[in-house]
């Protein structure tokens, strides 16, 4: 695995290749985004984009939306797919936050993640992009990305956010993370087009696979750490990994 230098420099290149990496999601408040983000799960922003507009004006805060009945909410949502488990998950996290948080999200880790529908990725994406807390998400890009080019080591979602975050600073985290996933997006798809690639001599899978196939050589497998680690600590008790 690069270095805390090296890691630095990978990502330097990145952000000069995607400069503004932002969350695509749209949003104009914490509340917002934390339905927006729960709505994308397994499927994409462009789609949640066209759903939020007509479901933010029907649910302005926790409060409407802790009010909803499934049977008015699913078909809002459905275009989303999963409509039943979100719409049960999004009408949790809105009654939890009226009766523990007076209907305010928390800029809280623990706190986050005790609400439904809730783990540690969309945590990290409400406090780093609408509650100004460091955060640094992981999902399927970030993975991707991180371990081909080399900057982590683990299929773990946690591990690679603890790897990642000893060799950031923290007002960097959330960067990171939207830079990752736009280059992921962008360039570093699961058949990555690497000769568009800014970072493509530093790229641990290039080097091993993708250039040794193009030589006529057998590609070889980076190595990979095992999956166990502690999360980034920022006084958290408790841990959530398989929701979204």
């Amino acid at each position: 695995m690069k270095s805390a230098r090296e890691t630095l420099e990978v990502l330097d290149k990145l952000e000069g290749q995607h400069p503004g990496a932002d969350t695509e999601l749209h949003y104009q408040t914490p509340f917002q985004l934390l339905v927006a983000t729960i709505l994308s799960a397994q499927s994409t922003d462009a789609r949640v984009n066209m759903v939020t507009p007509a479901l933010f004006k029907r649910y302005r805060d926790a409060r409407a939306l802790a009010k909803a009945r499934p049977a008015a909410l699913e078909p809002q949502i459905h275009s989303t797919g999963f409509f039943r488990a979100k719409a049960k998950a999004l009408i949790g996290m809105a009654q939890a936050l009226v009766k523990q948080h007076g209907g305010d999200v928390p800029a809280s880790m623990d706190a986050l993640v005790e609400l439904p529908g809730v783990g540690r990725k969309t945590a990290n994406v409400v406090l780093g992009h609408a509650l100004g807390v460091p955060g640094l998400p992981v999902d399927r890009h970030v993975l991707r990305v991180a371990n081909r080019i080399g900057i982590a080591e683990s299929d773990d979602p946690v591990v690679v956010e603890r790897q990642l975050c000893a060799a950031v600073p923290e007002d960097r985290w959330t960067r990171t993370s939207d830079t990752l996933i736009l280059h992921g997006r962008r360039i570093c798809r699961p058949k990555p087009l690497c000769d568009r690639c800014a970072v493509r001599d530093e790229c641990e899978y290039f080097r091993l696979v993708i250039a040794r196939a193009r030589d006529g050589k057998a590609p070889k497998k980076p190595k990979k750490m095992p999956a166990r680690a502690a999360a980034p600590r920022r006084g958290s008790k408790s841990l959530r990994t398989a929701r979204r």
